[in-house]
C-alpha cells in the first residue's frame, strides 16, 4: 500500500466515525436514542437497511463465491421482494401502531412475557455471534494479505463501531449507512472497471461472457428441486422467502431500521425499494467475482489464494512437492489461455464444431486443475493441520492488493471496513434495543427514568461490542464467509419466524402453546443440521412450520386439558 491508499483509508474511517459522532449527537430519550425520533425519511432507512444487509462477507466472500461456484447463488434472493410486499402489508402497520423499540415487544402484546423473552434470546443468541463473524471475517483476510496482525485489526474495526455507536445511536447507525453505501458503491464499479481494463487487448467484455458461460459460470438458474442442492430456484423462491420474510420481519438489526420511519409509508417505501434494489446488486457483486475468474484464465491466478499459507508451505518438507504442481497449475493455465482465445475466435466466426471440440478441452483441463488444486490443499493441511484449506474469501481481496491501481487500493480497503462496520452498527443498536427493552427495563429495572434507560443503552451497547470483538479474536475454519453467516442465521430464524406468523395470524393458539412448539421447532433445526443432508435454507421452512403446526396442536391439547371434565 502507498501513501496515497493510507490517506484514503484513514480519512474514509475518521470520516465515518465523527460524522456518525455528529448526526446522532442531540438524542435527549430512549425514543431518540433507539428510534432517531421516528423521523427518518424512506431514502435513508432504502440505504440503512442495505447497508446492514451488505457486511464486508458480501464484498470479500461473494466475489470468490461466484469465482467458485458462478451465479448460483443468486437465487437465494429470489424470494426477497415477496418477503418485501408481505411485511410491509403485515408487520409495518402493526409496529407503527403499537409505537413499539422492538419486534418483541408486540408479542407480549400477543401472547405473554415468556414468549417474548423466548424470541428475543433467540434473536440475541443468533445475532450477538453474527456481531463477531462481521468482525472477525474483514479482520482475518486483512491481516494474512496485508500482513496485519488479526487481534489488532479485530479490535480496530470493534472501537470503531462502538464509538460511534454507543455515542450517537441509531439516528448515528442510519445516517453512516447513507455514506457507507456510497463508498461502496463507488468501489465496487470503479474495480469492474478497472477489471475490463485489465483483459488482453483482444478479449473484449462480451468476449469475457462468452467465456464465462462456457466455463459454467453464468449458470443463474436451476429448475431442479433437490433439498439438499443449496442453490436452485426452489429454494430461492421458497426457503430463500422464509428467510428473508424472519430477517426483515423480525430480527431487530432490520425492524429497526425502519421503526425509525417518520411514517408507514416511508417504512413501506425503504422496504419494497430494497426489495428491488437488492437482486440487481447482488447481481452485479456477483458478476464483478465472475469477470475476476475471465481475468485470471487470462493471467494464471496463484495456486492458493492464502499468501500465508502459499508461504508457509513453501518454507516447509513439503516445499518441492508444493512448487512441482505450482509448475503444473501454471502450465495448465498457459494452456487454457491458448484454447481461451482460440474459443473467443471461433465464436466470432461461428464454428460451432470447433467451438464444441475447445469446449471439451477446457472441461479436461478444469479437471486437471481441480485436481491439483486439491492435492495442494491437502498438502497444506500436512503441514498445517490447523489451517483452513478454503481460499474462497482471499481471491478478491488478492486482485485488489495485486493489480488495482494507487488510490484504488485504500478506497476498496475503505469499502470493506464500511462494509464491516455498517453491519456491526446495525447489529450493536438492535442488541443493546433487544437487551434493555425486552430483558433490562421490562424484567430488572421497570421505572427508571429516560436518563438512565439511555445511559443504560450506551453501556448496553459498549458490552456487545466488547462482546464481539471477544467472539472475533476466537472464530476460525469458517469456510466460504457468505455462507456461513446465513447458515448461523437459519438456525434461529425459522423459529422465530415461526412465532410472529402464529400471533399475526392464528388469534385462537396462546402463548404458552406457542412457547412450547418453538422450544421443539428450535430442536428440530438443531436436529435437521447435525443429522440429515437438508441443505441449510431449509432449515428455515422446517422452523417455521413445525412452530406453526405444533402450537395448533398444543394449543389443542392444552385446551382439552383446561375444560371441564365433564366437557372433554
Amino acid at each position: 500500500m502507498g501513501t496515497i491508499d493510507w490517506i484514503i483509508l484513514i480519512f474514509s474511517l475518521v470520516f465515518i466515525v465523527l460524522y456518525g459522532i455528529w448526526k446522532g449527537r442531540g438524542s435527549k430519550n430512549l425514543d431518540g436514542y433507539l428510534l432517531a425520533d421516528r423521523s427518518m425519511r424512506w431514502y435513508t432507512i432504502l440505504f440503512s437497511i442495505m447497508a446492514t444487509q451488505a457486511s464486508a462477507i458480501t464484498f470479500l466472500s461473494t466475489p470468490g463465491q461466484a469465482y467458485i461456484d458462478g451465479m448460483r447463488f443468486v437465487q437465494f434472493y429470489f424470494g426477497l421482494p415477496i418477503a418485501m410486499i408481505i411485511i410491509s402489508v403485515t408487520a409495518v402497520p402493526i409496529y407503527h401502531r403499537l409505537k413499539v423499540y422492538t419486534a418483541y415487544e408486540y408479542l407480549e402484546n400477543r401472547f405473554d412475557l415468556k414468549t417474548r423473552s423466548l424470541a428475543a434470546l433467540l434473536f440475541l443468541c443468533g445475532r450477538g455471534l453474527a456481531a463477531g463473524l462481521t468482525i472477525f471475517a474483514p479482520a482475518l483476510i486483512l491481516s494474512v494479505i496485508l500482513g496485519w496482525n488479526l487481534y489488532i485489526t479485530n479490535l480496530l474495526i470493534g472501537i470503531l463501531v462502538i464509538l460511534y455507536t454507543m455515542f450517537g445511536g441509531t439516528k448515528a447507525v442510519s445516517w453512516t449507512h447513507f455514506q457507507q453505501m456510497f463508498i461502496i458503491f463507488a468501489g465496487m464499479i470503479l474495480t469492474f472497471f478497472v477489471i475490463i481494463r485489465l483483459f488482453p487487448p483482444d478479449v473484449s467484455f462480451t468476449d469475457a461472457l462468452h467465456v464465462a458461460g462456457k466455463m459454467g459460470k453464468l449458470n443463474a438458474i436451476d429448475f431442479d428441486f433437490d433439498l439438499s442442492n443449496k442453490y436452485n430456484i426452489w429454494s430461492g423462491i421458497i426457503a430463500g422467502l422464509f428467510l428473508q420474510l424472519s430477517y426483515f420481519g423480525t430480527d431487530q438489526s432490520q425492524v429497526q431500521r425502519y421503526l425509525t420511519g417518520k411514517s408507514i409509508t416511508h417504512s413501506r417505501i425503504g422496504l419494497l425499494l430494497n426489495g428491488i434494489v437488492k437482486i440487481p446488486m447482488q447481481f452485479f457483486i456477483f458478476l464483478v467475482g465472475i469477470i475476476d475468474f475471465v481475468f485470471y484464465q487470462f493471467d494464471t491466478p496463484p495456486l492458493h489464494f492464502n499468501s500465508v499459507e502459499t508461504e508457509n508451505i513453501k518454507q516447509s518438507s513439503y516445499s518441492n512437492s508444493y512448487l512441482v504442481l505450482e509448475e503444473q497449475f501454471r502450465e495448465i493455465g498457459q494452456d487454457k489461455s491458448r484454447q481461451l482465445k482460440n474459443l473467443i475466435e471461433s465464436i466470432h466466426s461461428e464454428d460451432k464444431n470447433r467451438v464444441l471440440e475447445i469446449e471439451q478441452n477446457l472441461d479436461a483441463l478444469a479437471i486437471e486443475e481441480k485436481d491439483i488444486r486439491i492435492k495442494a490443499k491437502e498438502l497444506i493441511v500436512a503441514n498445517n493441520p490447523d489451517a483452513d484449506p478454503n481460499d474462497t474469501n482471499y481471491i478478491f481481496l488478492t486482485f485488489i492488493m495485486s493489480f488495482l491501481p494507487v488510490g484504488l487500493v485504500g478506497l476498496m480497503l475503505a469499502v470493506i471496513f464500511a462494509a464491516s462496520m455498517s453491519s456491526t452498527s446495525a447489529e450493536l443498536n438492535s442488541l443493546a434495543s433487544t437487551t434493555i427493552v425486552d430483558i433490562y427495563k421490562r424484567m430488572i429495572k421497570k421505572d427508571a427514568s429516560e436518563k438512565h434507560y439511555m445511559l443504560a443503552s450506551k453501556v448496553a451497547t459498549a458490552a456487545w461490542g466488547l462482546y464481539a470483538i471477544l467472539l472475533a479474536q476466537t472464530a476460525s475454519r469458517l469456510g466460504s464467509l457468505i455462507e456461513a453467516v446465513n447458515i448461523l442465521g437459519s438456525f434461529f430464524y425459522g423459529t422465530i419466524l415461526g412465532i410472529f406468523l402464529v400471533a399475526f395470524y392464528l388469534k385462537f393458539v396462546k402463548g404458552t402453546a406457542t412457547f412450547m412448539a418453538a422450544i421443539v421447532g428450535e430442536i428440530l433445526v438443531v436436529y435437521c443440521h447435525f443429522f440429515t443432508d437438508i441443505s441449510y435454507l431449509w432449515f428455515n421452512v422446517v422452523g417455521c412450520l413445525s412452530v406453526i403446526f405444533l402450537a395448533v396442536i398444543f394449543n389443542l391439547v392444552l385446551k382439552e386439558k383446561q375444560s371441564p371434565v365433564g366437557n372433554a
